[in-house]
Parts: C-alpha cells; sequence; structure tokens
C-alpha cells in the first residue's frame, strides 16, 4: 500500500535533523570482493527479476555499465538521459528490460516530469542509482547557483524528494548516491552556505558537490532510520575511471584509471546485493566503508543542506505542487 502524505512528512523532518542523534551504521568489515572486481563479477548469481531500479545518466560510463549490468540480471532499469534520444539509444542497447526516461536535471521542471513518468510506471522501486554528474572547470551558474551543485546534487535530491514513497514501498528500497573521494577538497568550512552562486570562492567546486552528495546521503539515511522504514541511503566513490565526464575540462585521466566495469562495481553492489543490506549511512569504496572528511561526517551540516536544499526547490516538491493544482 502506497506511503501517506503524513508518513512521507515524518521520514522527510526526521531527515532534517540528523545532527541531533546517532545514526546506526554498518561495521567496517565489508570487503567481501577485490579492488578489481567487476560489476558482473559482483552481482554473480543475483536474479533480480521483479526487481525495478532507476539508474540517472544511463547514456555513458558507469551509469551505462550499471543498467547493463542489472538488467542483465533480470531488473526493470529504467534509465535517464539528457534526452529522450540519448535515453532511447542507451536503453536500446540493453539486453533485458530498459525503459528510457528524459531527465535533465539542471531544470527542475524536467525532474518532475521524469519523476511524473516514473510514478505512473505503479511500480515500487528497489533501487535508485543517483550517478549522472558533470565535471566543470570555470564558473558557470544556473538558477542563480554554482552548476556543479545544481546538477550533481540538488536535481538529485529533488528526484529522490519526489520518489522517496517508492522507494520506501520496496521490501527494502535503496538509494545508493555516487560521491567522490575529493569531497575532501572542497572550500575550507565544508558547504559554502552563505554563496551557494560560487562567485567568492574560486577552487573546489566539484568537490563542494560532491561533498553536498556524501552529506545529503547522511541526512537521508538518518531520516529512512528515524522513521523506522527498512529502507537505506549509501554513497560510494568509484574510484578514479575512465569516462567521459572529463569532457567540459582540459585535464585528462591518470594512466592508472579504472575501468568502467570495476567503476560500476561497487555501485551495482550496494543496489542489489544482500550482503550489502545492512549498511545505511555508509561512504564506501571498494566494497568498504571508506575513510571520508570531517565535514562529510558533519550530521549538522547534513542536516543545514537537507533544510537549504528544501527551501531551493520547496516549489517542485509535491506538496507544493499539489496546492497549486
Amino acid at each position: 500500500m502506497p506511503i501517506d502524505h503524513q508518513r512521507r512528512a515524518l521520514i522527510l523532518s526526521a531527515a532534517a535533523g540528523a545532527a541531533l542523534t546517532v545514526l546506526p551504521v554498518g561495521d567496517a568489515g565489508a570487503g567481501m570482493h577485490a579492488p578489481d572486481t567487476t560489476a558482473e563479477q559482483a552481482t554473480a548469481g543475483l536474479d533480480l527479476t521483479g526487481k525495478t531500479i532507476v539508474v540517472t545518466g544511463c547514456t555513458s560510463g558507469i551509469g551505462q555499465e550499471t543498467m547493463r549490468v542489472l538488467a542483465l540480471r533480470g531488473a526493470h532499469v529504467v534509465g535517464t538521459g539528457r534526452t529522450s534520444a540519448k535515453a532511447r539509444a542507451a536503453c536500446a542497447g540493453v539486453r533485458g528490460r530498459a525503459t528510457p526516461v528524459a531527465l535533465e536535471l539542471s531544470e527542475f521542471d524536467s525532474v518532475v516530469a521524469c519523476s511524473d513518468a516514473i510514478r505512473a510506471m505503479g511500480a515500487p522501486i528497489d533501487a535508485l542509482v543517483c550517478n549522472a554528474g558533470i565535471v566543470l572547470d570555470d564558473l558557470q551558474q544556473v538558477h542563480g547557483l554554482e552548476e556543479q551543485f545544481v546538477v550533481n546534487h540538488l536535481g538529485h535530491y529533488l528526484l529522490v524528494r519526489r520518489l522517496l514513497d517508492r522507494i520506501v514501498e520496496a521490501p527494502q528500497g535503496r538509494v545508493v548516491v555516487l560521491g567522490s573521494g575529493s569531497e575532501a577538497d572542497a572550500p575550507p568550512g565544508g558547504i559554502q552556505f552563505g554563496d551557494l552562486s560560487g562567485r567568492t570562492w574560486a577552487r573546489g567546486r566539484y568537490a563542494h558537490s560532491k561533498l553536498a552528495n556524501g552529506l545529503f546521503s547522511l541526512a537521508l539515511a538518518h531520516g529512512l532510520a528515524t522513521a523506522g522504514t527498512r529502507a537505506t541511503s549509501n554513497c560510494v566513490s568509484p574510484g578514479h575511471v575512465r569516462t567521459n565526464i572529463l569532457r567540459n575540462v582540459d585535464y585528462g585521466y591518470r594512466a592508472d584509471a579504472r575501468s568502467v566495469q570495476e567503476g560500476a562495481a561497487t555501485p551495482c553492489w550496494l543496489a542489489v546485493s544482500p550482503e550489502a543490506a545492512r549498511f545505511n549511512g555508509d561512504f564506501f569504496r571498494d566494497f568498504a566503508p571508506a575513510e571520508q572528511s570531517a565535514h562529510q561526517r558533519d550530521r549538522a551540516m547534513a542536516a543545514r543542506l537537507w533544510r537549504v536544499s528544501e527551501d531551493l526547490v520547496r516549489d517542485y516538491l509535491p506538496a507544493a505542487r499539489d496546492r497549486r493544482a
């Protein structure tokens, strides 16, 4: 039975209070696979028939490999791309069931349309993999905000908020947020609440968005646990992976860059493996909780980011749109 609005409000208000209590998380003994494990190897033997999994940024790189492998294991994968044509082309190359949906994370009306299309499918969401992202080396803005913060964090925040009841409806819904070890290079003080436009901080803009990813996942995990749901949220760094995410910048990959098959392994494992079911509120790399900055463990900062993000997209949240209808 669909979750009611009162219970949804409880989940979200609990998440906003993430700094108030200690969040139960998994232990550090999760290293069940070698670092060079591929996504196919990490999901070997799993039958995902009957599961619905949403993967953002399915048109290339880690997102494309995540969609391919999860569909190969029997899941119905909803793959998003920046345009309908790109999403359709990516899904057409998948062996298994993959449904394309357009999603431009920088445009909140597109996030609403995407979530509405997914909701119309009528199924609980067993996992939502927030993979899509951009890297920029100069200051660009959208909605008056630094663009990487909007695309990498805020668009995903809105998408998760609009699909959260469907995630909670699943037997054990999971949110997997693609973060990065570069979160430690965010500007001094962490999230720049005083200037989210990016004008006054020259360095660490991408790292700033990745710190936001980690803090969002932490706040969400706390809210899900506090509300007594079975759903979980974890953040994962795929490592230094050779994809096309650096297409907008003038630097390339190191010689030791990982393949997308390796980069997608831990995200896939977190999304579907029974071994990963006990983890909530962790930051992963190579199938185990990983080192992270003090800022990314800061529950007060996570709670504040949740509230600020909510304010920034308030007009696009379900209750606000219901009132306008």
